[in-house]
């Protein structure tokens, strides 16, 4: 149900675009940027409900939660990036969205160390049993 809302908010914000460039060129960015707006506000209503799920199962599986955090951390840094990217893209500066999207790995790579080394910590105590 919820990829029918954010399909129909993206098919009238398309519209509106595509009549506003023909009369009010200039207001089309603006009806584009609400667009996105309403589609992220609409989608995250359905994401607390996931999130809720994982840390349910995070908490049942033993997890540990400053690893689950991470890879939270993780996938809200990159949706965030994109989303922004494709925006400023669609305003024309792409070379701006490619820095912002190198950025953004560079971010991701940094927030995902602590992770690595609990991989680690998890290599090394399977090997001291061996």
């Amino acid at each position: 149900m919820v990829i029918i809302k954010l399909c129909v908010i993206a098919a009238i914000t398309a519209v509106c675009a595509l009549v506003l460039k023909s009369h009010k060129s200039e207001l089309v960015p603006l009806c584009l940027a609400a667009g996105g707006i309403l589609m992220v506000l609409t989608a995250f209503d359905y994401v607390a409900e996931s999130v809720q799920l994982l840390k349910e199962f995070s908490q049942s599986s033993g997890i540990s939660s400053s690893a689950m955090r991470a890879i939270f951390k993780i996938i809200g840094i990159g949706y965030i990036v994109e989303l922004t990217a494709a925006s400023v893209k669609d305003l024309g500066f792409e070379s701006v969205a490619d820095k912002l999207i190198m950025c953004g790995r560079i971010v991701i790579f940094l927030v995902s160390v602590p992770i690595l080394r609990s991989l680690y910590d998890v290599i090394i105590s399977l090997i001291g049993l061996v």
